[in-house]
């Protein structure tokens, strides 16, 4: 019986390692584009790229992904739901021009305090996880829309930052799905430290 185990616990390590590695370049390969003012093209394919410019952006959504996986049903679907309806609501406020204080803060925070969610295996009510997800969803929906290209279709730029995030959300959930193991759970919450870790450091970088 053990034996038969053994070869399953083994591929969830190494999906787990994997996956943390991957999380770890994401940070990483995205460095210091912090201020989310990479090239960026027009229309959907702009707003599909948009998140992917700033490691503060992939972290935190990728962490929504993670939490609600790990919280399971019915947060699995609720949370990568609410994130990019609030966003989207967020991205108006940006490209109307209506201030938010302290946008930048609030997604660095954003990335450290979901990761602490799933470091320390927070299981809140699902109505206080989907406000925390949806407070936060506010600053990277506002960052958003206040870099809004100029010329552009708002509509088409604002579909595909959406999209962009879906996928990210589905990435931590596929990683997240590892807590249903023992070993696997271990993975999760590491990976949820190491976004905490991450946001603390976006935190400290900001001007």
């Amino acid at each position: 019986m053990v034996r038969a185990f053994v070869p399953a616990i083994v591929t969830d390590m190494r999906r787990a390692v994997i996956g943390i590695l991957a999380l770890l370049g994401c940070f990483v390969g995205s460095g210091a584009a912090l201020a989310h003012g990479g090239s960026v093209s027009g229309g959907f394919l702009g707003g599909l790229a948009h998140p992917l410019f700033g490691a503060d952006h992939i972290a935190a959504m990728v962490a929504v992904g993670l939490w609600g996986a790990f919280l399971g049903p019915p947060a699995i679907y609720i949370l990568p739901i609410v994130f990019p309806l609030v966003m989207a609501g967020g991205a108006v406020l940006g490209i109307l021009g209506v201030p938010v204080p302290a946008v930048e803060i609030g997604i660095a925070v954003s990335a450290a305090v979901l990761g602490l969610m799933v470091a320390l295996a927070a299981k809140p009510p699902l109505s206080v996880a989907a406000v925390i997800v949806g407070a936060f969803a506010i600053f990277h929906g506002h960052a958003h829309g206040a870099e809004l290209p100029p010329n552009v279709d708002a509509l088409a730029f604002a579909a595909g930052f959406v999209v962009a995030t879906g996928c990210l959300h589905l990435s931590g959930i596929a990683f997240g799905l590892l807590a249903h193991w023992p070993m696997g759970r271990i993975a999760v919450r590491t990976a949820g430290g190491v976004i905490a870790l991450a946001g603390l450091m976006f935190l400290g970088r900001l001007p």
